[in-house]
């Protein structure tokens, strides 16, 4: 019997990627988006859920549950971007970035808590960034969702292991994909006194989103952690040099690790 998966956010970019390279792994695949424009695409059946609204999110688990009688692996992917000075962005939209990036994914795992706990057994995959590692200029609401996710996972894999359901973390780098078009950009001002070292590090965010790495590699490492039967606390995928950031925050003073930071995006 295949093993079935939900997938928040399966529309586009990574999650897309991940949903379609395990429907051909022979997973039941479960995809989710806010507004589905069809039922099934390339495999993946795909039903309404919105992360910030509970009632979807309960509704989406029930039918699954109602047609399969299980859900063995989540993945929580859905999130949306968010960039500028902290000082301009309206506190809406910051409070809107948390319940996506951050409530979302805990609504969903609690979702699915009561069924993994009576089957003894389920996987959650969250999906956060290697942003998430390191405070970024002009995506520190973005660093903050995806470090609070993180460190909730760690805990959270503690407080499940008795009911052998087991947690990870998959930190992707930058992948080619649209994430760039669906982010809330403050808007770049010419009077701000951030305009000019914004507008230099915006550009530079859409050109490492435009070079970015194959999104199938996400779906070929999610793959291999789910047939990993005791996975690692936190995974990392995406080019070298993002990967060994990480590495460098935990070895270097702050200080220095700061100056690299403001070299890379010539601040």
């Amino acid at each position: 019997m295949s093993q079935v998966v939900l997938i928040t956010g399966a529309s586009s970019g990574i999650g897309k990627s991940i949903a379609e390279f395990l429907v051909t792994k022979g997973f039941t695949v479960y995809g989710t988006s806010r507004s589905p424009k069809v039922s099934s695409d390339n495999g993946v059946q795909f039903l309404a859920l919105d992360v910030t609204k509970e009632e979807t999110v309960s509704a989406a688990v029930d039918q699954i549950l109602k047609a399969e009688g299980r859900i063995d692996i989540l993945i929580n992917n859905a999130g949306k971007g968010i960039t500028g000075p902290l000082e301009e962005i309206p506190e809406e939209e910051l409070k809107s970035i948390f319940e996506t990036n951050y409530f979302g994914p805990l609504r969903v795992i609690k979702a699915v808590l009561p069924m993994m706990r009576k089957q003894k057994n389920g996987l959650v995959i969250n999906v956060t960034s290697i942003a998430g590692y390191m405070g970024l200029p002009y995506r520190s609401a973005y660093s903050a969702t995806k470090g609070a996710l993180s460190l909730t996972t760690e805990a959270l894999r503690m407080e499940l292991k008795e009911f052998n359901i087991k947690l990870t973390n998959v930190a992707p780098g930058d992948f080619a994909t649209n994430i760039a078009s669906g982010r809330y950009h403050a808007p770049l001002l010419e009077d701000s006194p951030y305009a000019k070292n914004y507008g230099k590090s915006l550009s530079l965010m859409d050109e490492h989103v435009d070079h970015g790495e194959d999104p199938q590699k996400m779906g070929e490492a999610v793959y291999a952690i789910i047939n990993t039967k005791e996975p690692e606390v936190h995974y990392k995928v995406g080019a070298f040099m993002q990967k060994i950031s990480v590495f460098l925050k935990g070895v270097l003073p702050g200080k220095m690790y700061e100056r690299l930071l403001l070299n890379h995006y010539k601040l």
